[in-house]
């Protein structure tokens, strides 16, 4: 069945099977081998296993970014493992929860916040300026006719398109 449909992948010299077992003491320790192991590791340890797992990635791993995707993918590992499990309980099953109380944490979030909306307001301010823009030009096109402007000269002038003019022209004069 599903092996057959890898064999020729598995006979080529593409790929490379390595068992866990083939490993050396060190080896065995390293987080990246740890890690790797715990997709195979018994349902009844796997919350245990992954805790231990970020605890070692949190002391041995200096960079934040890589760290938190170390994080993510033991969760993911252990979501995919547990699937009767909620990520709430899952979280908390890996002391995440706690993480999310630390000052650090904390911090990081509100600064996320506050660059969220400062972001934010940002681009609306920028989205409000656009739609007065427009509104002043829209504005502008009854008095531009009322002069004798046709409307393509208006259209023009103004950056409209010709639909937008000619509607406006067309309630003038059913007015």
């Amino acid at each position: 069945g599903q092996q057959e449909d890898y064999r020729e992948l598995l006979t080529s010299q593409r790929v490379r099977r390595i068992y866990l077992n083939e490993f050396d003491e060190e080896a065995k320790q390293s987080l990246g081998v740890k890690t790797v192991a715990l997709v195979v590791e018994a349902e009844k340890t796997t919350g245990e296993k992954a805790k231990t797992l970020i605890e070692q990635a949190q002391q041995e791993v200096a960079d934040e970014a890589i760290k938190q995707k170390l994080i993510r993918l033991i969760e993911t590992i252990v979501i995919y493992k547990l699937p009767q499990k909620s990520r709430k309980e899952i979280e908390k099953m890996l002391g995440l929860d706690d993480l999310a109380q630390t000052k650090v944490y904390q911090e990081a979030k509100q600064e996320g916040l506050q660059e969220g909306l400062k972001e934010g307001l940002k681009e609306g301010l920028k989205e409000g300026l656009e739609i007065g823009e427009q509104r002043g030009r829209l504005a502008a096109v009854p008095h531009l006719l009322a002069l004798g402007a046709s409307v393509e000269k208006v259209a023009q002038a103004l950056g409209l398109n010709l639909e937008e003019v000619n509607k406006i022209a067309q309630s003038l004069q059913n007015q």
